[in-house]
């Protein structure tokens, strides 16, 4: 078995500066450590239990199969704090069917990224019986 002791997205923007100012400006997620030097630099973020680091640069965006998932406390909160900061909102808080509250932003190469807030009742924090 494989023993993980860390881990990381890493991710490739198209223009690593807009990329920064989008992750550590807009949604300002703290900064974990920074490396080299240049607009290539790396820049990792702290992701609540997880890490992103944006790094180098890709000719092409990444592919729409890449999602981040990201639990946010409150998603009527991030909602109104993001629109007030201009990021596009692809999708205001919803609750789903499956009982989470979702909302869809994307990052500036078009990478979706999910914002959930987990209700207190919910069974990803509650489970009556155990």
């Amino acid at each position: 078995m494989v023993h993980v002791l860390s881990s990381r997205i890493l991710l490739r923007p198209t223009d690593p500066e807009r990329s920064r100012a989008f992750y550590g400006g807009r949604l300002a997620l703290p900064v974990y450590r920074e490396f080299g030097t240049g607009p290539e630099r790396g820049t990792v973020y702290f992701l609540g239990g997880g890490f992103l680091e944006v790094s180098g640069r890709s000719d092409t965006p990444p592919s729409p199969a890449v999602q981040l998932w990201l639990q946010v406390e409150d998603a009527g909160a991030a909602h109104e704090e993001l629109r007030a900061k201009g990021v596009e909102i692809v999708r205001p808080p919803v609750k789903e069917p499956w009982g989470l509250v979702e909302m869809w932003i994307a990052d500036p190469d078009g990478t979706r990224i999910v914002l959930v807030e987990v209700p207190a009742d919910h069974p990803l924090r509650y489970r009556p019986g155990m």
